[in-house]
């Protein structure tokens, strides 16, 4: 028998698989309805104008079938030092400081593997996608979880308990704002606080800036780049996936100190060898494109947000300040969330994913909704859809 590696004990399924597999076998509400396929974060909304022409005129070319440069095109290298500047306002040097890698988690996958030892604590928030545990987890590192708070039926970090969370073993925060799955944001005194902790306590931040601007209601951005002496302890990890909706061409990006760079560098090489050549020109161009369709793709996402809120006002879900989905306390209805996604699949035809395994006991309590893939037009049939449900009758229950 082939021994199974240690490192692989704390890491969990994402869950996303098993509903998407679910998702595909006929159920009696399926009969009547078509699925709702909420479960996963893909998107139905239109892609940046360049990307299909520009990578279709570039198919063609040697630079496309390339290996070289193993750590990422340097003119895609300088539009991301471009685009990192006009809103942050530094500058990161494209031969230095930047690597281009396929897709944002890989890049975060180098990053913890070349800044975090065995043992060492990692501060994220609960809920945390799935997928950024996990890498903590396969870097040997401990995520250490900070909760996200309801306040006023929208999500808080708690800055008691993220102050009480650094200790000895403490190396760094790996922090995202919108924060998947909650969609949870992080203010100016959020961010202050960590960046007085981080340089307080001598450790460093790693952000996950893949839905910054994806931000409603009017929020400001943010970025940790902004306070005082955070570029020289802060690894941005970025990608193309969500903002710009290119899931499928993967490109990511890690940006920072240039020893730093070097080092995520050669994990990246040795991980993956080669960034997506096929892709290296789409990104460029995009990246310099105007970003108007980001802005429409955000109120589109706040529409579809508002959509739900407004349609379902007596179920206990947490109002997100951004991102693609938004989170049903399942838990105050009484339930279990694999057993919450189980009647929404089988009595709604909704495919939505339990959130175990997506931090700890905060996480635990929900399900996930996406919203990035469902137009309004089909999301305006949940309230009938679920009428008459288990999960209905628990939110009469409750009043």
């Amino acid at each position: 028998m082939i021994r199974r590696a240690q490192r692989l004990d704390p890491v969990r399924g994402f869950g996303i698989d098993r509903v998407a597999a679910a998702a595909d076998e006929p159920t009696r509400a399926s009969r009547r309805w078509p699925v709702l396929r909420m479960e996963n974060l893909d998107t139905d909304l239109p892609l940046p104008p360049e990307a299909v022409r520009v990578t279709a005129e570039s198919l063609g070319t040697p630079a496309a079938n390339s290996w070289l440069p193993f750590t990422g095109d340097l003119d895609l290298r300088a539009a991301i030092a471009d685009f990192t500047a006009e809103r942050t306002a530094h500058r990161y040097d494209p031969e230095r400081e930047i690597v281009i890698t396929v897709g944002g988690m890989e890049g975060l996958l180098n990053v913890v593997l070349a800044t975090v030892n065995p043992g060492d604590e990692v501060v994220v928030t609960d809920p945390t996608y799935a997928g950024i545990v996990n890498r903590v987890h396969l870097a040997g590192g401990i995520p250490k979880l900070v909760p996200f708070t309801v306040v006023d039926g929208e999500w808080r970090l708690d800055r008691d308990r993220l102050a009480e969370a650094v200790g000895p073993a403490t190396t760094a925060f790996l922090l995202m704002s919108p924060s998947m799955p909650s969609g949870g944001t992080f203010d100016e005194e959020d961010w202050r606080l960590v960046c007085d902790l981080v340089r307080e306590r001598d450790l460093f931040l790693i952000y996950d800036a893949a839905m910054e601007r994806l931000l409603f209601d009017g929020r400001p951005l943010v970025h940790p780049l902004g306070f005082e002496g955070m570029a020289e302890r802060t690894v941005v990890v970025g990608s193309l996936s969500k903002e710009h909706r290119m899931i499928g061409w993967r490109v990511g990006w890690v940006a920072g100190p240039a020893e730093t760079i070097d080092d995520v560098g050669w994990t990246h090489v040795y991980n993956t060898t080669t960034p997506v050549g096929l892709a290296r020109a789409a990104g460029a161009a995009v990246l310099r494109g105007d970003q108007g369709h980001v802005d429409e793709c955000v109120a589109e996402l706040e529409r579809r947000r508002d959509t739900m809120l407004a349609d379902l006002p007596d179920w206990p879900f947490v109002r997100p300040g951004g991102g693609w989905s938004l989170l049903l306390d399942v838990a105050e209805l009484g339930l279990e969330a694999p057993e919450a996604s189980r009647f929404l699949l089988e009595e709604a035809s909704i495919a939505a994913t339990a959130m175990v395994g997506w931090g700890g006991p905060v996480a635990e309590r929900h399900v996930r909704f996406v919203f990035s893939a469902e137009p309004v037009e089909r999301l305006v049939t949940i309230p009938e859809r679920l009428a008459g449900g288990r999960l209905a009758a628990a939110v009469a229950g409750r009043g």
